[in-house]
């Protein structure tokens, strides 16, 4: 029986899997007319299982090489004879199953000088194959600074434009795919060469700047859209007959997810093997909780590289928190960072966390740094906002957290208030809705900088807005905004926290209506 794959390369008959055979003919097409190029993307964003499935379906064209750096170690990199020798083995290995009589001529090569060698001999391998042969180098990023394997692509990349020139003869097409775009990176030279200051910067300007300048632009999406999703998910309904909506249900997964490979399949995993097949929006709800309290590899990269760049931290922390509009300019370098490792996307012209799973991970991150939990302690009992039909009482939880707010904080700077007190309010409500709800936030960029978060808890659905205090005639055409987000919701109540910085504040709660909606406004 089939199941879902969140840990190895996906195989169709092992795995249900997302059609991508769209992406593949996109990707067989450069192939065809011969270019370099590197499939870089974040981690677990499919790249391994692209390798795959082109390797399977392009033998009978062509010989597939297929390799990874990451099964390599240490030894090849400290010398080019070392790293020739390495790299003919990894040939041989896998031609032999495709022209046992190539693979036979690399094996008879038992020393190889250095990579002017290396090439002659990828020379005679290509002049010897009966088919063009097509080199898949995964795992690149585990050699990307070092300068044997730059001086390997710089060679490759020769060979290439002498090919074009038809005076070599060399791979029909190379493929390296890793985190980082490989024609982009730049060598740490003074980390592995004893150089002058001076020498250091030429080399750097000249030579491995670019080792591999050659490579073509990657702009295929490999991110899944909801008709891709639906096609695993009918797939999957085909053996099991579950009844499901299949076209409401990817488009909720897609909703949470953006198509993000890991995420995708992770949420069909746990729905498939640990919800007793909950086909339903709940169900995938359930499992959006499951994933949010868990440890992933993927998780764990992303907020490594959260607290191993401070400017990247506070720039995303001034986007959810803080909201603050950004446009997406890949040449920005924060941008860049954060859209190498899957954090951004653009989104007509603006930058926006990749999914909302992504978001909440990040809030629930950052709402945990907050040194103010001991405080909170006495004030966010979860037993004293749930009824006795355990149904969530909002207006408990926003007077609670305003005579906190007024017991605790009124004496505290205004400038820690500005930049904490909506993180205060998402850590404030954390412990109460852990386990059996979840909240979503949304940034709402407009001069009030609104931070609307849905909050559903059980079967219920509930709408608070955050918002600072910009005068009387904003707050009117807050609430105006609000009621639409409401009708979105197919609510008729709502709730809303003000934030006002000034002296004079009042705490004042009460309700108000607008419209055919209510809602309780509270000031903080």
């Amino acid at each position: 029986m089939k199941r879902f794959n969140t840990t190895t390369t996906c195989v169709p008959e092992e795995h249900y899997m997302v059609d991508i055979s769209e992406k593949l003919e996109k990707i067989t097409l450069m192939i065809d007319r011969g270019m370099y190029f590197t499939i870089n993307r974040a981690r677990q964003y499919g790249k391994t299982t692209i390798m795959s499935r082109l390797y399977m379906t392009l033998q009978y064209k062509y010989i597939m090489i297929r390799g990874s750096l990451e099964d390599w170690g240490s030894e090849p990199y400290k010398s080019e004879s070392k790293f020739a020798i390495t790299f003919l083995n990894m040939l041989k290995k896998i031609i032999r199953f495709q022209d046992k009589e190539l693979a036979d001529y690399i094996d008879s090569i038992k020393e190889v000088a250095g990579f002017q060698e290396l090439s002659d001999k990828i020379t005679d391998i290509c002049m010897k194959s009966e088919k063009d042969i097509v080199l898949m180098i995964d795992e690149v990023d585990k050699a990307s600074s070092n300068i044997i394997m730059l001086d390997f692509l710089a060679m490759l990349r020769d060979k290439y434009n002498k090919q074009k020139d038809k005076i070599d003869k060399t791979f029909k097409s190379v493929i390296l795919a890793g985190v980082h775009d490989i024609k982009n990176l730049k060598v740490h030279i003074r980390e592995r060469r004893m150089l002058t200051e001076e020498e250091a910067i030429l080399i750097d300007k000249t030579t491995y700047n670019s080792p591999w300048n050659v490579a073509q632009d990657f702009i295929i999406d490999l991110s899944f859209n909801p008709n891709e999703i639906s096609s695993m998910l009918r797939e999957y309904e085909k053996d099991f007959n579950t009844g499901m909506s299949i076209g409401e249900l990817a488009q909720e997964i897609y909703k949470y997810t953006s198509g993000y490979p890991y995420l995708v399949s992770k949420l069909c995993e746990i729905i498939d093997e640990r919800l007793d097949k909950d086909w339903s929006i709940q169900g995938i709800q359930e499992a959006i909780k499951i994933i949010l309290k868990e440890k992933s590899t993927l998780f764990d990269e992303l907020i490594k590289n959260l607290e191993n760049n401070k400017e990247l931290y506070n720039s995303i922390y001034n986007q959810l928190i803080l909201g603050q509009d950004y446009i997406f300019n890949i040449d920005n370098p924060i941008t860049n960072t954060g859209h190498i490792y899957g954090i951004f996307k653009e989104d007509d012209g603006k930058r926006l966390i990749n999914n909302k799973i992504f978001e909440q991970r990040i809030y629930e991150y950052m709402s945990s740094k907050l040194d103010e939990r001991e405080k909170m302690g006495a004030y966010n009992f979860r037993d004293n906002f749930i009824d006795e039909k355990g149904k969530l009482s909002i207006t408990r939880i926003l007077e609670r957290f305003q005579i906190m707010m007024k017991e605790e904080y009124s004496n505290r700077d205004k400038e820690f208030l500005e930049r904490e007190g909506r993180l205060l309010f998402i850590a404030f409500i954390r412990p109460i809705i852990n386990g059996v709800g979840f909240a979503l936030k949304e940034v709402q960029i407009s001069q009030e900088q609104r931070l609307d978060i849905l909050i559903t808890y059980g079967t219920k659905k509930y709408v608070i807005e955050l918002k600072k205090w910009y005068g009387q005639e904003y707050h009117q055409k807050g609430l105006g905004q609000l009621s639409k987000y409401l009708d979105n919701q197919g609510l008729k109540e709502g709730y809303l926290l003000i934030f006002n910085f000034k002296e004079s504040k009042q705490y004042t709660k009460k309700w108000v209506e607008i419209e055919d909606k209510k809602i309780y406004e509270v000031v903080v």
